[in-house]
């Protein structure tokens, strides 16, 4: 029954607290709040919550401070973290630490409902969390993944909760979509993180000095072997090994890969005595391996052997509200002296449009030479490679009308009120009737034929949008 039970706000802002309470208690539930994270755990000491949601920032105690402290007290305790700044390091901190999950403010009640939904579902089948306890890591600075794309958030929560195991991870996206970075993430934030994090590209190496690469050789065991030589698999003993590319590595090889995998142990080339093993794997791949299988081109075994957790990047077309994030940050990371570096409102909408084939590298590439040929700071469509014109889409009527739409929900709080529907469609047809009017010299009988309606409604229309009837040649 839904009035037994409870659930607890912790947030030091009063108006959120309210709709909280109003928006719970008209669906049934017992609402607490909580003004401070230290009010919170008293409350939490006492009373049995389905799920706590609690603010990041607030004064004396933060709110992933209290989330590692109820979680000592209750373990099997469900807290989802709210705030208003997205931040990578946030969402990988608080899943970490144990989240039941992450939410941005402002948010939508029907995402708390389908929260509160969830937590219910899950609650007869979930065992108790692992510990956290000994896993706090270093303030590790992580910013080159940017993204407050919904797709990153997922990513950053998996990070968040799969990086403290030692099961095999598969990273796939197109190339330079920042498989390598999230593999670090991985590792920063792991049990791992004070040893070696190896990283090995398979398609960068020819497949002859590839299982030395990997495994290391005895000396003599092949013309030019005048030295025993330590493989990455040695080198990562206790880390982690980051195998890119994995879908170019040759059958043979692969099979090697496995063996080491089931029996965590390998020999060097050449050698005789078996070296033991003890890495985390983390592979990556640009290609569609599954098709690969299919055509016999990489091990079914192998496969499922990696793909324990798998994370899928995103590329960077399907993220066009991460684009002109990532370009703002490759301009404080790569602007110098000229730190002050800004785009000009006609790149940015290139930059929105153009198809990123490269993704995010093409971006950083991009922005470096930008800096370089703009001399004032302040970057214009001169300053970008000349195929940006070359690829450049027709410039439509269509297009641009999608741009300016585009600029108006970013430039206003489209989320708050409920009429922009109204808004939007009441200016373009502002527009529409004073062009079509100004073209006909004030004529209202061929605009009404030709936008299909009768006089009357013109007439009403005209009057109820407040249109001064301009004739053609007048001035704007």
């Amino acid at each position: 029954m839904k009035e037994t039970i409870k659930i607890l706000v912790v947030d030091d802002e009063e108006n959120i607290r309210w709709l909280f309470q109003k928006a719970l208690q008209k669906k049934g539930y017992q609402v607490h709040t909580a003004a401070s994270a230290l009010e919170a755990l008293d409350k939490i000491r006492s009373s049995d919550y389905l799920l706590v949601f609690t603010d990041i920032f607030m004064e004396g105690m933060s709110g992933l401070e209290l989330l590692g402290q109820a979680k000592e007290l209750k373990p099997q305790l469900k807290m989802v973290v709210m705030t208003a700044q997205d931040t990578m390091n946030n969402t990988i901190e608080a899943m970490r630490k144990g989240a039941h999950d992450y939410i941005t403010k402002p948010f939508d009640f029907d995402e708390i409902y389908a929260l509160i939904d969830k937590a219910l579902a899950s609650l007869k089948v979930e065992g108790l969390p692992a510990s956290d306890e000994g896993l706090v890591a270093d303030d590790v600075s992580m910013d080159a993944i940017i993204g407050k794309n919904k797709k990153m958030q997922e990513i950053f929560k998996t990070i968040g909760r799969s990086a403290a195991s030692d099961l095999a991870i598969l990273i796939s996206g197109e190339s330079g979509t920042g498989k390598e970075m999230v593999a670090r993430a991985l590792h920063s934030y792991s049990q791992r993180s004070d040893q070696p994090l190896i990283c090995i590209n398979c398609a960068a190496i020819s497949r002859e000095l590839l299982e030395s690469e990997l495994f290391g050789h005895e000396k003599g065991a092949f013309t030019g072997a005048v030295e025993s030589k330590q493989g990455k698999f040695e080198l990562a003993d206790g880390g982690t090994l980051f195998l890119d590319e994995i879908g170019d590595m040759e059958m043979a090889l692969q099979a090697k890969i496995l063996r080491v995998l089931q029996d965590q142990q390998f020999y060097r080339v050449g050698g005789k005595v078996p070296i033991h093993s003890n890495v985390r794997i983390i592979a990556a791949t640009n290609q569609n391996l599954k098709s690969l299988m299919a055509n016999n081109q990489f091990r079914e075994d192998l496969f499922h052997r990696l793909n324990v957790i798998s994370i899928h990047m995103p590329p960077l077309r399907e993220r066009p509200d991460d684009i002109l994030l990532l370009a703002r940050h490759f301009l404080k990371k790569f602007g110098g002296r000229r730190g002050r570096a800004t785009l000009a409102p006609d790149v940015e909408r290139v930059f929105k449009t153009y198809p990123w084939r490269g993704n995010i590298r093409e971006l950083e590439n991009v922005i470096k030479r930008a800096l370089v040929l703009a001399p004032s700071g302040a970057i214009f469509p001169e300053h970008l490679p000349s195929y940006f014109q070359d690829n450049k889409e027709p410039d439509t009527w269509d297009k641009r009308l999608g741009l300016l739409i585009q600029d108006y929900l970013e430039q206003n709080d489209w989320e708050k009120g409920g009429d922009l529907y109204d808004n939007l469609v009441q200016a373009m047809e502002k527009h529409l009737l004073e062009n079509l009017l100004k073209r006909t010299s004030g004529k209202q009988v061929p605009v009404a034929k030709a936008l299909g309606i009768n006089r009357n409604t013109l007439k009403r229309k005209i009057d109820a949008l407040n249109i001064q009837i301009k004739k053609k040649g007048d001035s704007n």
